[in-house]
């Protein structure tokens, strides 16, 4: 009985011991290609010459007194830390070789005003680097060394990256050189508010200050990213990082060596998500593509007949759930090209032809209200509103149509997001003429049942989501 019982301990020890080495043998092992491509991958210093200010730590990092990292900082900062006044500031990053006559790629943020930037190989090598381009909206910037025979990465295909997949990344993070880190893409096409024109790649793989502008590779030793950003409330690395798209990289840098700076696709719209309220007010099944709230003019977006309301659900064959996910597909269309969108209009679905404009390089700036004339307070909603004046319309370079919101009080109108100053430009499809013709309109809302409203606000323009209570 006894010999039978160990026996039985003995087959579980031996059954454990199997799935472990199956389960280890499953996990990839990156150590012939960090040696195939550990040379490519470059460590990069920048210096910045400063007549005054005070230089900060990164936003978020705090570094306390007599740690090994507040000397560390130190020796880049000057003696006098964030509270000194250097003459000169010096950064670290990462960046990699994409071809041996010595083109580097990295991130535009990492070499931002520099004054003088340092390359550094893997054989200790220090070079000077010359910017051919950069780029602030892709964070992306090409560098060029007096070089020849330099190694070079392999592209491969952000496209073609499955979430789950294993990714490695190799850096300089806090300057310790040719740092290796792995993990898996968590996600794609993710969106970030300060980056309209990228679909990030978001990864778990461990990224820190001084890995911005390294290479993330899969695991055939191809480069399918560009370590731009982390999600963190600390400064360190807290599970979330984003790469940008080798695809849209490798485009930028095609463009910079071309023509020295880049181009992007416009339609000339301001767009927004559809809420699942917006949704309601819509008729449609679910929330889905980007809602036009403001059609600029002259841009290729009016010459197509695009239009305030419309919802633009897929772009030249692809499918646009949300808003952030058009930016990036117009962005990477050539300027002059023809793209056909899908879109819906009162219930109905239009196919519509565009030829794409150039995005302008710098954004028209908001303009502001003035204080408003008394207006009517209309109880259904819990707001005023007066007619705009005509210079205010001019300057606001409104058309003839709208009412300006003087006060909002507790009610419907507060909570859908209206407030003192916004110009409401249309309750569902029809369009505000003037006072009296919206509280004409404010009459006729059902209850219990969301209603878009458009408001201009700041410059830009936005539906929201009204609802009367039953």
């Amino acid at each position: 009985m006894l010999n039978g019982k160990w026996a039985a301990v003995s087959f579980c020890f031996s059954l454990l011991s199997l799935l472990a080495s199956e389960a280890g043998a499953q996990l990839p092992d990156f150590t012939g290609m960090v040696e195939k491509n550990s040379a490519a991958v470059v460590n990069i210093s920048t210096t910045q010459k400063v007549t005054g200010g005070e230089p900060q730590w990164p936003e978020g990092i705090e570094i306390p007194e007599g740690t090994p990292f507040d000397d560390f900082f130190r020796r880049f900062f000057g003696e006098g830390g964030p509270g000194g006044q250097p003459s000169e500031v010096k950064s670290l990053g990462s960046g990699f070789i994409v071809s041996p006559d010595g083109y580097v790629i990295t991130n535009h943020h990492v070499v931002k005003d520099a004054d003088e930037i340092v390359v550094r190989l893997q054989d200790r090598r220090e070079l000077v680097a010359k910017v051919v381009g950069s780029d602030k909206r892709s964070d992306i910037a090409l560098l060029k060394l007096d070089a020849q025979g330099l190694p070079a990465v392999k592209m491969g295909s952000a496209d073609r990256l499955k979430v789950g997949e294993w990714v490695l990344a190799i850096g300089s993070p806090f300057g310790f050189d040719h740092s290796v880190t792995a993990g898996i893409v968590s996600a794609k096409g993710r969106s970030l508010p300060t980056d309209n024109y990228v679909p990030f790649i978001q990864t778990d793989v461990a990224i820190n200050p001084g890995n911005s502008g390294g290479p993330l590779f899969n695991l055939d030793g191809e480069v399918v990213g560009v370590n731009s950003q982390i999600y963190s409330r600390t400064g360190g690395f807290m599970g979330l990082s984003f790469a940008i798209p080798i695809e849209v990289a490798m485009q930028v840098v095609d463009q910079l060596k071309t023509q020295g700076h880049v181009s992007r696709g416009w339609l000339g719209v301001q767009i927004q998500d559809v809420t699942r309220e917006l949704a309601e007010s819509f008729g449609m099944k679910k929330p889905q593509g980007a809602l036009v709230s403001k059609v600029l003019p002259k841009s290729p977006a009016e010459q197509a007949g695009l239009q305030v309301g419309d919802i633009i659900v897929e772009y030249n064959g692809q499918e646009v759930a949300s808003s952030a996910a058009l930016p990036p597909m117009v962005g990477m269309t050539k300027i002059g090209e023809s793209a056909k969108l899908k879109v819906l209009r009162q219930n109905s679905t239009k196919d519509i032809p565009i030829k794409i404009g150039a995005l302008p390089d710098e954004d028209q700036p908001a303009s502001g209200a003035e204080e408003p004339a008394p207006g009517e307070t209309l109880g259904r909603l819990g707001l005023s509103v007066s007619n705009l004046p005509a210079d205010l319309r001019e300057q606001l370079e409104l058309p003839k149509n709208g009412v300006l919101v003087q006060n909002v009080a507790p009610g419907p109108a507060y909570d859908a997001g209206i407030r003192r100053g916004d110009v409401i430009l249309r309750i569902q499809d029809q369009v505000v003429k003037d006072a009296n013709h919206f509280k004409e309109l404010v009459k006729g809302l059902p209850k219990g049942k969301s209603v878009a409203v458009l408001v201009q606000r700041r410059g830009g323009s936005v539906f929201l989501a009204l609802k009367l209570k039953d």
